[in-house]
Formats: C-alpha cells, structure tokens, sequence
C-alpha cells in the first residue's frame, strides 16, 4: 500500500431518508459504513473531511443549465410537471423525486470535486457516496441525477493532470462518464461490468478513442477477476500514462447483490484497488451501486480499512453483530442472508477456472 495520508470524504446528509418506498436504494448504506467504521475505531477526525455542496457555478461545468434549473424547481415544489418528466427523466420510479433531492446530488458532485483536489495534493481518498456514473449532462439516468464522478475527472484536469484514467468496476456500464469524455483524448475509460445488463451498453473496445470495455459472463468469480486486473487493467494504467486515476467500486458486482448475478468476493475487489493504488497516482475511490445493505457496508467499510492500513478483526464485534442483524432490504428474503454478512468483515475467496470468453476480451480489448 501507498504511504500517502488516506481521508474519507461523507456528510450526515445522506443519513436523510431518499429515494422513496419500493426503490432498490432505500436502503441502509452509507450512514451504515460511518456507523460500522465507528464500531471498528477506524475513523477519526484526522481522516475524515466534511463534503460541502457543489455549487450551481460548478454543477453547470458539466450539466445543462436548463436540467439544474428544472431540478431546483422540482426539488423547491414537490413536484414534477408531465412536460419535465420527459424530458429529464426526473420524478419516475427509476429516478424519483423525494426532499431534500438537490442538496443530496449537489452534495455528491461537491465531495468527488473535494476529493480530487486533496488527492492533486498526494492524498488517497475514499468517497463511497460517489460513483454515480450514469447522469447524463441534460437527465437523470439509473438512479443518477448527477454524473460526479466526471467532476472527479474535470477536478483532476483543471488541477493540472494531462492524462486521467477511469476505471469502472460497478457491475453496470459506466455509459455517463465514457460518453462524456469520448472526444477527450486526456480521459481514458475502461469498465468491467456485467455483459447483457442495463444499460446494454458498453460492449466493444474503441482503443483509439481511448475506450475500453470489458462486458463479463454472469458468475465471474474471483480468478477470472484478478486475470483481467492481471491482463487489462494493471497494463492499461502503464500503456495510459496516466498521471491521475478515478475509480469507481460499485458493490453490485459481489456475490449477493440482487441486481447483478456476478459472484466475486469483497477480498478480490479489495486487493484490485490496493494493486491500482501502488501505482502510486493521485487516486481518488467512489464508490457506486450496491443494493444488498449487508454486503455493500462490509465491502466500502473493509475498502477504507484496506487503504488506512487497519488490522482486520477475524470475526466482527458484537456491537456491529447486532447492527446488521437489525439491517432490512425488500429484495433479499430473511433465508437469503447468509451468516458470515452478519458476522465478519472479509468474504471467502470465489476461485473458480478462467472462462475461454474472458481470455478473449482481452485480445478484444487490445483492438
């Protein structure tokens, strides 16, 4: 690991209720890895900083000025006119309108924009609340009103980076950030994620446009993971030049997440990060999807541990036991929740044989 001091980026904000009933996000997740790093003694003052919102100046260096205006009147009335809804995709089931809405995806874009400006200064830093990468600059996609982890990369360059490398390890195609970099030659993107999943995108490699996509089989397990790292990724930070790297973790590609059907460890995803990480770049981590609470909290909780150099605990303490135990989701039934998410902080590894198909993506990738 990196000897550069690490800090964690968050807000109480996000301990406010979001997203509505029925909605894959309600649920428990970042006021869940404060509350577990706590128990842990694993976060102190020292390391924490306070994300502040991102202004309407900042947000319209990426996003329409028509959008953020028609997000601030939706957020200020409650409501969403017919017209408006169409067009940006805002007030749906998909991306619903609930209080609080603006100064929650303002918040977001201000704490990657922080992040990248302490990580420009020799700093790792850990935004779990980031990573939501498929905002459109004129709408709301996926869950995503904002597209923040594109103001990672803006930050990066406007600090003096020539050359920023994205990498995206959520289980879905990082479609809003590729798009909105795709005729910049100092942006390279790359995204493992699931083959034939919304958004359905993200399917060739456009080497020459600096576009790497790497769409994987249901069931990738933690082997097939750590070749491609091995094969494609860790290669592509050196073949990139890169002097800056945005990651983005979403924990919808481990094993248990209720809408992706990857099946990698937390482990796996924990030692990819370490391995980018000791490349020694100006790196800034975000998190992303994730929709299984138990194993969402574990992995980000267990990411900060693994960049600030923590002793992990073999088995949790009861206090944070007891904590998950109390943890609900609509999408996953009570005989699905399996005993170590309760329990320890670390999955058991997922080994398994390296598929004929992911071999080929990678002579795919190399164009």
């Amino acid at each position: 690991m990196s000897n550069v001091v690490p800090f964690y980026i968050g807000s109480e904000i996000y301990r406010q209720p979001a997203f509505g009933l029925n909605h894959p996000l309600n649920i428990v997740r970042h006021a869940a890895v404060l509350d577990l790093l706590q128990m842990l003694g694993w976060l102190d003052e020292n390391s924490f900083r306070e994300s502040r919102p991102a202004t309407v100046d900042q947000l319209l260096e990426f996003h329409s000025r028509a959008y953020v205006r028609a997000l601030q009147y939706a957020n200020a009335t409650g409501k969403v006119e017919p017209d408006v809804r169409q067009r940006y995709h805002v007030g749906t089931f998909e991306n619903p309108l609930f209080p609080g809405l603006f100064e929650r995806a303002s918040m977001t874009v201000g704490g990657s924009i922080l992040s990248a400006e302490l990580a420009s200064k020799g700093h790792v830093v850990f935004h779990p609340t980031g990573g939501t990468h498929h905002g459109r600059a004129d709408r709301a996609s996926g869950f995503c009103y904002f597209n923040d982890p594109v103001f990672a990369v803006l930050t990066f360059l406007k600090e003096g980076s020539q050359s920023v490398l994205y990498i995206d390890l959520d289980a879905h195609h990082g479609d809003g950030v590729e798009d909105a970099f795709i005729d910049d030659e100092r942006v390279t993107t790359l995204s493992i994620h699931e083959a034939e999943r919304w958004p359905f995108s993200g399917t060739k490699s456009r080497p020459e446009a600096g576009i790497y996509n790497l769409p994987v089989p249901q069931r990738i397990n933690d082997s097939e993971f750590a070749f491609l790292m091995d094969e494609a990724v860790l290669p592509l930070v050196d073949k990139s030049d890169a002097d800056a790297l945005v990651l983005c973790c979403g924990a919808d590609c481990l094993a248990g997440d209720p809408l992706s059907k990857m099946e990698l460890s937390n482990v796996a995803l924990w030692d990819a990060v370490d391995h980018l990480i000791e490349e020694g770049l100006p790196t800034v981590v975000l998190g992303g999807g994730g929709y299984n609470p138990w194993t969402v909290t574990r992995y980000w909780a267990g990411m900060w541990g693994r960049i600030s150099g923590q002793t992990f605990p073999d088995r949790l303490p009861s206090e944070a036991t007891e904590y998950l135990k109390a943890m609900e989701c609509d999408l996953i039934d009570d005989d699905e929740i399996e005993a170590a998410w309760l329990t320890t902080l670390a999955d058991s590894p997922y080994p398994g044989p390296v598929r004929d198909e992911l071999k080929s993506l990678i002579k795919q990738a190399e164009g």
